[in-house]
């Protein structure tokens, strides 16, 4: 529990002690090897559900793992339940970039230009113009894509969000098949920095993996209301879920082979 930040451990302060513990076990190794190993972190974050379903940074947990293991359509559905519990936006990108994985762009596009976008940070603006950025490129619109970049305000292209932005502009002029002017972009450019800011896992010392089975389970005595919690959210869909009932459920397992394509939410 002390590798927790002072937040996340006030947010499971409402269970007993003992479930607390487990579950803030399961956090930190899902968070340790959400680079490394993001099956096994995902299957951290899915423990931590069974215990703690109600906490908003357990399903924050469990979203972000989906993602990160290529499970766009899971990831959206937990992202949505933490905006349920705790009113925040700040996963937007990641929710965006879930709705390209799942072929989607329109859709991700929506969410850019969303009243909710206008709310998030500098960061979280720069991530979401970089999703928006993949979605024109996705739909064919590469002038739009390198014009989404250009708006980006100075003042939120230095360091490494300037970093990524510029790995986004290298992606939209490959797209649009200028591969020459992709390759000039990052030739000054430490490839060690443009991983660094990529998410590619580095080197660390070893970790010591808490086992993901719990034969001490029990469940949460909020489960049930969880369980609400996920139907009301489900409910609560817009005209374009609506859309996808009337068309039939997502390929999931498609789904499953794809790659996060541009945000890093592991320092969340």
């Amino acid at each position: 529990m002390g590798q927790l930040s002072r937040e996340v451990r006030g947010r499971l302060r409402g269970l007993t002690k003992e479930n607390a513990e487990r579950i803030g076990l399961h956090l930190v190794m899902a968070g340790r090897l959400l680079d490394s190993d993001p099956e096994r972190a995902y299957e951290h974050a899915q423990a931590a559900v069974r215990r703690g379903g109600r906490v908003d940074v357990v399903r924050e947990a469990a979203g972000i793992a989906a993602y990160r293991t290529g499970r766009f359509a899971e990831a959206l559905r937990e992202l949505r339940t933490v905006r349920r519990l705790n009113g925040s936006s700040e996963h937007l990108p990641l929710m965006a970039d879930a709705e390209r994985g799942l072929g989607r762009p329109e859709r991700a596009l929506a969410l850019a230009a969303s009243e909710e976008a206008r709310t998030l940070d500098a960061e979280g603006r720069t991530e979401l113009a970089i999703v928006a950025s993949g979605a024109r490129s996705d739909l064919g619109e590469h002038d739009a894509a390198l014009a989404v970049l250009d708006r980006i305000p100075a003042a939120e292209r230095r360091g490494d969000p300037g970093l990524r932005v510029l790995q986004a502009r290298a992606a939209a002029l490959e797209a649009a098949g200028r591969a020459t002017e992709a390759h000039e972009l990052l030739a000054g450019v430490d490839p060690a920095e443009l991983e660094r800011v990529s998410g590619v896992p580095q080197e660390e010392d070893d970790v010591v993996v808490y086992d993901t089975y719990d034969e001490d389970a029990v469940e949460d005595p909020d489960e049930g209301a969880a369980d609400d919690l996920d139907e009301d959210v489900a409910g609560d869909v817009d005209a374009d879920d609506a859309e996808d009932a009337v068309d039939g459920p997502q390929d999931e397992g498609a789904a499953a082979d794809e790659q996060p394509r541009t945000t890093d939410e592991g320092k969340a």
